[in-house]
């Protein structure tokens, strides 16, 4: 099993070919869960909005997960496209992304990350990774204020 410390965690333009794999993947999965291809309230990420990038990257080269940030506020950002191949599920990966995004977050002035993610029936196990990691539920923000199907998360940086 790798440990967090075998992780690389790099910035990637958001047209990088390997990120855009991961993020299709992400799309591919979320369709299956909950049976339809609606199931993302508000819009899309994108070149434009999207101001952070990350790709894990392990030992051998290969491109396991990613995720991103987009500027709420000055203050604040959002967590967006979070994901890690199923194969490297359970071996830190995810938590090595968070926390690049986190120590990203505070280089650039952000205090508070926020997220959504589906709910506990569709995504029960991206409920309990948010919740292990100190994010606490909040009540739904944004284009999400209405979406029945999602659970949205907030954590003050310190």
């Amino acid at each position: 099993m790798q440990t967090p410390a075998t992780w690389v965690v790099e910035p990637r333009p958001w047209e990088d070919p390997e990120g855009g794999a991961l993020r299709l993947a992400q799309r591919a999965e979320l369709d299956e869960r909950f049976g339809c291809d609606d199931h993302e309230p508000g819009p899309a990420p994108s070149s434009e909005d999207i101001a952070v990038f990350l790709v894990a990257v392990d030992p051998r080269g290969e491109a396991v997960g990613c995720g991103a940030l987009r500027e709420i506020d000055a203050a604040t950002a959002e967590v967006k496209r979070m994901y890690v191949t199923p194969a490297s599920r359970g071996t830190g990966a995810a938590r090595a992304i968070l926390t690049a995004l986190e120590a990203t977050a505070r280089e650039r002035g952000w205090t508070t990350l926020r997220l959504e993610t589906g709910d506990e029936h569709h995504q029960p196990d991206a409920n309990r990774f948010y919740e292990r990691e100190g994010y606490h539920r909040i009540p739904r923000f944004g284009h999400y204020v209405d979406s029945e199907i999602s659970n949205c998360y907030e954590k003050r940086l310190t």
